[in-house]
């Protein structure tokens, strides 16, 4: 990553649940850089975040208490919500569960102090002989939800959607409408859409997942067909804010002629098809040509629209040219 000078305003959200047994270990392990480390107990039933208050004797820590259940997304935007009302400028997102390797947190950061993104996450992919070690279920799943993710976000050279090491800039982070945001396992994805609808640069930072005992909550069978539905919504969402409502390029052509070509020739080709299956008579070849042709253009103006999308990936990053946000 080369030099660079962390005298920034750092903080560290932890959101706690179960974690009792770790999260010591993991304040401990959080270097000088850090100015505040935000621990935020999420209801839960170990009371983790009285634990830490009772045995953690690190100055740095503020410990907040949910005063009900929001799940790790809810947990992390109060931790972000704290730490811009603080005065942060940065501020990174580890787990309490000893999972997440806190030497990684300045490489996490550096592109961020650098001017290069404006919003970082973990790839546990970068590596390949380290694969072996991650669950098949989990390379599957995250092969499954890495394509939803590059559809419904825009951000197409990204992997590893649900990684939680992230780190944000805190102007960019005050920009974020937290209100809409998912609370709960799909936190990390629906935050690159809302991060693309801001036209925040996101890039992935390389990382070895440390498994433990620890057992994960998220069960890709229990949460795939949810995350199509919110996968499917934010992806008509970002579609329409980009390419209609903000503004509108060739791309936007495109879509529509691509659209309404493709939807000509499949109609118009299944009704011709039907009739000549209840009449038993043989399709004409010039009406054969006619469903084909707008089908076959249809799909070359949706792949020009699909590269156009590909290539407009946020390549600048935003938040040196935000204005403080104004609450």
């Amino acid at each position: 990553m080369g030099k660079v000078r962390y005298d920034c305003n750092i903080a560290v959200v932890i959101p706690c649940y179960k974690v009792k047994k770790s999260i010591l270990k993991v304040i401990k392990n959080l270097g000088s850089e850090v100015k505040t480390i935000y621990v935020i107990d999420d209801c839960c039933p170990e009371h983790s975040g009285q634990f830490v208050e009772d045995n953690c004797l690190d100055k740095r820590v503020v410990v907040i208490k949910n005063t009900e259940n929001l799940g790790v997304g809810g947990s992390v935007l109060v931790g972000y919500q704290a730490a811009i009302n603080d005065g942060a400028d940065i501020i990174v997102k580890i787990d309490g569960d000893g999972q997440m390797d806190t030497s990684l947190l300045l490489n996490s950061v550096a592109p961020i102090l650098k001017g290069q993104a404006d919003y970082t996450k973990g790839n546990r992919f970068y590596d390949l002989s380290h694969i072996t070690n991650m669950p098949p279920i989990r390379i599957f799943g995250n092969a499954v939800l890495s394509f939803m993710t590059k559809l419904s976000s825009g951000y197409w050279s990204i992997f590893d959607p649900t990684n939680g090491y992230t780190a944000i800039h805190a102007k960019v982070a005050s920009y974020l409408p937290m209100e809409k945001i998912s609370n709960r396992y799909f936190f990390e994805t629906d935050m690159l859409f809302h991060l693309n609808l801001l036209r925040a640069v996101v890039i992935d930072i390389p990382m070895d997942a440390i498994y433990g005992d620890e057992k994960s909550n998220l069960h890709i069978s229990k949460i795939i067909f949810e995350f199509m539905i919110k996968h499917s919504k934010n992806f008509f969402k970002r579609i329409f804010y980009n390419y209609f409502l903000r503004d509108m390029t060739i791309a936007s052509i495109e879509l529509i002629v691509g659209l309404t070509l493709l939807l000509f020739g499949i109609i118009f080709g299944s009704i011709n098809w039907l009739s000549a299956i209840e009449n038993n008579t043989v399709t004409p070849l010039g009406t054969i040509m006619l469903a084909a042709l707008p089908v076959l253009l249809g799909i070359q103006f949706l792949l020009a629209f699909l590269g156009f999308d590909i290539a407009n990936v946020p390549k600048l990053p935003i938040h040196n040219h935000l204005p403080e946000k104004k609450n």
